[in-house]
């Protein structure tokens, strides 16, 4: 049946061309009879399988979508060379029709297109270059004569009309409506064509228009004289009427040409159906023999499929059938088995692996997490990988998403750390940076160290850092306290015979000197001046320097702030003071003398930040005020002591260093003293930006201090320090309470 497919199409072939037997021939109705039982034989068996796949495809048997997607191929397969060889014998005829098209009427279209063109364009363009040197010669002579009558005019048109090289049939002068002003010679009225409004509007921009006029074999040309007052130049010329009969002949030759074509587009399709009856025939012996040779290989590789199928599910338990010979499907389903056991034995090894590396991650993950120093992980290419909660917390990165973005984006300030190691030739670089976040400074030990693998290539970088703004702070403190000791010892023993000096020269020496007695006394007040300054910052740094441990006792931290206020009440007259200090005692484990002193030194620091604003280069006079707050948090208090001075520098972290001051005759040890004392009764003192006090003004400065509390003892009442004396002062009466 596959081999008679092609004899019958070659038959067919040879009765419909070469032997040329014609419709009524017996020859030919046979072979068409042939053609037609065949192609129903082929038929029929394609049916018949593809009614026993669809039911296997029904019943979901074993191999019943192989078996449909090897017939599909197959059908492809045959479709494809049919198509091809069809297309190619198409274009093959096509090519050898092409002989039989006269290149006469290409020659004879394109030369009388290009004739009548060409004759079009050169009598549009003369007649343009005419039109536009007659109107320019009726202009000059409008410019010089002034008055020009409508009979100089007429002869001007003459003349000029005369002086055209190809001379113009026509020639008038028309108004805006159209209407004839002047004739020239020849020119009779009824070969006048009125021009259309549209063609003197459009003659207005000073370019003539054409018009052309083929019925009348001319072409007309209209162009408003820019010197005559709603006077246009309006001209004809005649064209050769021979240009019709070109483009008569170029019609026909098209019709010549459209009908051959009609002619080999009838041929292409006889010759397409031919081979379109071909290919139906070989498809349907190609999908035949698919069917079949498909039904040999569906079964076994359905067993696989089925199999492998569970396999997927995870049943690496599953076995097929072994059949026996050499070909590639015995060997496929001994292969098969085979890979179900290794997968068996590899499932099992990986099982016990990945249960390694998730204990190994979860262990890394509670190291990391739990480590007080931040670690960050970065990439070949410097880009963040991890990064634990100290280091999110130390960089204020929470709630930011840092995975994949550089470490130079992350953190600039490491960037130039990072950049030395990778310049350089070691593999660990460290160094003390300084950062801040959330306007706190901090120092940081940084180090970034290569993360190598087993073939020593580089994966990627470790930094680890600490916060050691607190060790440092220690350490200066530490230099600090040594150096005001020394300074103590060394300056503090001459300055007592200085200042002995100084007086007994001022007694003795200044009645003896007659008129320089003044002078004397005036240097010795000087001295003694000077002597007194140097003590006073020589017992700072001794206060500093041996600063006493402090002896707490059960007081009220409500009664000391309270009279501490009341204190520099007194002492600061121009300044309001508002306070709002609960009226229940706060108890509290306190020194009365430290913590008096620390009170009365943040006091005296709100009232110097507002006699700076008031007499500074600004110029803002506001009335000074300083607002007390006390609240009792429950194990902790929270006095908060604000004003509206000046306000706080940028880096706030550098005044508690000792001698680190904003005024001029600051010593800068006020506030490392009182955040030593507060740090000794284990609380933190903290500066901030004050809230306004009123709107549109600048912050100032508030000083906040957290002092853990104690239970209320119910048998003894909170009192103050016995050795303290009670203050007798009155407040002023400006003194406002909240």
């Amino acid at each position: 049946m596959v081999a008679l497919g092609p004899i019958l199409a070659i038959a067919t072939f040879l009765v419909l061309g070469p032997l040329d037997q014609g419709q009524d021939a017996t020859t030919l109705r046979v072979v068409i009879l042939a053609d037609f039982v065949y192609v129903l034989i082929l038929a029929a068996l394609v049916l018949q399988r593809v009614a026993r796949m669809i039911a296997a495809r029904r019943a979901r048997s074993a191999g019943s979508r192989l078996h449909l997607r090897l017939t599909g191929v197959f059908a492809i397969v045959a479709l494809v060379p049919t198509v091809l060889v069809a297309v190619f014998a198409t274009i093959t005829v096509n090519f050898g029709l092409e002989g039989w098209f006269s290149d006469r009427v290409q020659r004879v279209l394109g030369a009388s297109l290009a004739a009548a063109e060409a004759y079009e364009e050169e009598q549009r363009v003369q007649l343009q270059i005419d039109t536009a040197a007659l109107a320019s010669y009726l202009d000059r002579a409008r410019a010089e004569r002034v008055f020009l009558s409508d009979g100089d005019l007429r002869q001007l048109l003459a003349q000029g009309q005369s002086s055209v090289q190809r001379g113009l049939r026509e020639a008038y002068i028309v108004n805006a409506n159209g209407d004839i002003r002047i004739r020239g010679e020849r020119s009779y009225l009824f070969d006048f064509e009125r021009p259309t409004p549209d063609q003197i509007a459009a003659s207005e921009q000073g370019t003539p228009i054409v018009i052309e006029d083929w019925t009348n074999n001319e072409f007309r040309a209209l162009v408003k004289l820019a010197r005559h007052v709603d006077r246009y130049l309006y001209v004809s010329r005649e064209v050769d009427g021979e240009i019709l009969t070109l483009l008569d002949d170029t019609q026909e030759t098209v019709q010549l040409f459209r009908q051959l074509e009609s002619d080999r587009g009838q041929l292409l399709f006889d010759f397409g159906l031919l081979y379109i009856g071909f290919a139906v025939i070989l498809i349907i012996a190609s999908i035949w023999l698919g069917l079949w040779f498909a039904e040999r290989l569906s079964r076994p590789v359905g067993r696989l499929a089925g199999a492998a199928q569970r396999v997927g599910a995870g049943d690496l338990d599953v076995k097929v059938p072994e059949q026996q010979g050499d070909d590639e499907i015995a060997m496929l389903g001994r292969l098969f088995n085979q890979m179900t056991r290794q997968l068996k034995a590899q499932r099992e090894a990986l099982l016990e692996n990945t249960n390694q590396i998730e204990r190994r991650r979860r262990l890394f993950d509670s190291v990391l997490g739990s480590v007080t120093a931040g670690v960050i992980g970065l990439d070949s290419r410097g880009r963040v990988d991890f990064m634990n909660r100290s280091a999110t917390a130390m960089l204020a990165l929470d709630g930011v998403t840092v995975s994949g973005r550089g470490i130079d984006e992350v953190v600039p300030e490491f960037e130039d750390l990072f950049d030395k190691l990778q310049g350089g030739l070691r593999d660990v670089a460290q160094q003390q940076v300084s950062l801040t976040r959330q306007g706190r400074q901090e120092s940081l030990l940084v180090r970034i160290a290569k993360r190598l693998n087993r073939e020593d290539r580089l994966e990627g970088y470790v930094v680890a850092f600490d916060d050691v703004t607190d060790l440092a702070t220690a350490q200066r403190m530490a230099a600090w306290g040594d150096v005001a000791r020394r300074i103590a010892h060394e300056i503090k023993n001459p300055l007592t015979p200085i200042q002995l000096s100084a007086e007994r020269m001022k007694r003795k020496f200044g009645p003896r000197l007659g008129e320089d007695g003044p002078a004397l006394v005036e240097l010795s007040d000087v001295i003694i001046r000077q002597t007194a300054d140097l003590r006073r910052i020589v017992d700072e740094f001794s206060k500093f320097a041996r600063m006493p441990e402090p002896e707490t006792a059960h007081l009220d931290l409500a009664q000391l702030v309270r009279d501490a206020v009341l204190l520099q009440q007194v002492a600061q007259p121009d300044v309001t003071f508002v306070t709002d200090i609960s009226p229940d005692p706060v108890p509290a484990d306190l020194d009365a003398t430290l913590m008096g002193q620390a009170l009365t030194n943040l006091l005296k620091n709100a009232g110097e930040a507002i006699e700076s604003r008031q007499t500074g280069k600004t110029g803002d006079t506001r009335p000074g005020e300083i607002r007390v707050s006390l609240r009792n948090l429950g194990r902790e208090a929270e006095l908060t002591i604000a004003d509206n001075g000046i306000g706080l520098p940028p880096d706030t972290a550098k005044l508690f260093e000792p001698y680190v001051t904003t005024r001029d005759k600051g010593t800068g040890l006020g506030l490392p003293i009182v955040r030593k004392i507060v740090e000794e009764h284990q609380g933190t003192l903290e500066l901030r930006p004050a809230e306004p006090f009123t709107p549109d003004t600048p912050p100032g400065a508030a000083a906040v201090i957290l002092l853990p509390t104690r239970p209320p003892d119910p048998e003894a009442a909170t009192q103050v320090d016995a050795s303290r004396p009670e203050p007798d002062i009155t407040p002023p009466k400006k003194t406002a309470t909240a």
